[in-house]
């Protein structure tokens, strides 16, 4: 199994000076085969919708990094752990900046970076930026058509949602066109996986709130979508995160990573310890006994 973790980008960890680079560096060489970020700009006091799960905003998101910052810190201190989000909040960032960050990490990650986009559920985050939340299907849709453009053309122009790109030179391309995974569950969420994107990812909790066979079942529509679309549906990818609540035991939570990897077969699993963790000795404590249960069975 190639298990992954969270980079310390939430909670208290996260404000530690120089807490990313010393995470990143230590955990890939304890075993980590993949260092993932998450994306959260606002935590409101009263929020028009709250976490889902919650009445509110987690305390652990009252300090976060930013995501783009992190997995440029991660590359810089590690050579062979895959760079992953799970997930950027895409439609809440200007494109063409957007797909020049992207092309950026993938360069300076020597072709390591598995962006994974999503669309965000905060409408407090969408005013923050003056965005349309209603535009975020529509916006996502024009930013994978940019991305495509931005990353096999030697000159880039297009006409976008709210913005245009005068044709311009685009010299910096990345080492290999990185496969973009998206996230959802809802119907049209699963159909632009299928139709549109190089992998799924899908999200599984410990305790376990739902059976295994939602997510077989899930993919294998997705994979049956996708065969219909005129492409090759074992070649989409499969990015697992394994969500681990509050005090869950570090045992608890390697049987269930064993289970679900078993089953589902991602390419990519990685468990987001951001709830278990409030420092980086503690992230990385737990990072190395994960790594050793899984390994033991």
């Amino acid at each position: 199994m190639h298990l992954g973790f969270s980079l310390p980008v939430f909670g208290k960890a996260a404000a530690t000076p120089g807490g990313i680079a010393r995470y990143a560096r230590e955990a890939e060489q304890a075993g980590a085969a993949s260092l993932w970020v998450g994306d959260r700009l606002l935590s409101p006091v009263a929020p028009v919708v709250p976490y889902p799960g919650y009445d509110t905003m987690p305390e652990e998101f009252h300090t976060a990094q930013d995501p783009f910052t992190a997995l440029a810190v991660a590359a810089a201190v590690t050579e062979t752990a895959i760079l992953g989000s799970s997930t950027i909040n895409a439609t809440q960032y200007q494109p063409a900046n957007f797909a020049r960050l992207l092309t950026s990490l993938d360069v300076a990650s020597n072709g390591r970076l598995l962006p994974g986009l999503g669309i965000g559920w905060s409408p407090d985050e969408y005013t923050a930026v003056g965005i349309p939340m209603s535009e975020r299907g529509k916006r996502l849709d024009d930013l994978l058509d940019l991305l495509e453009t931005w990353w096999t053309k030697e000159t880039v122009s297009h006409e976008g949602v709210g913005y245009a790109i005068a044709e311009s030179h685009v010299g910096l391309k990345p080492v290999r066109k990185p496969p973009v995974h998206l996230a959802g569950f809802g119907e049209k969420a699963l159909r632009r996986v299928a139709e549109r994107a190089d992998g799924w990812l899908p999200v599984w909790s410990v305790p376990e709130q739902f059976p295994a066979d939602v997510l077989t079942s899930t993919l294998a529509k997705i994979r049956a979508d996708a065969e219909q679309a005129g492409r090759d549906p074992q070649a989409l990818g499969v990015a697992l995160r394994v969500n681990a609540a509050p005090g869950t035991e570090a045992e608890q939570i390697a049987e269930s990573v064993t289970k679900i990897a078993g089953i589902l077969e991602p390419d990519q699993t990685f468990v987001d310890i951001t709830y278990l963790t409030s420092s980086v000795d503690e992230h990385l404590d737990l990072t190395g006994r994960l790594l050793d249960l899984v390994a033991k069975g």
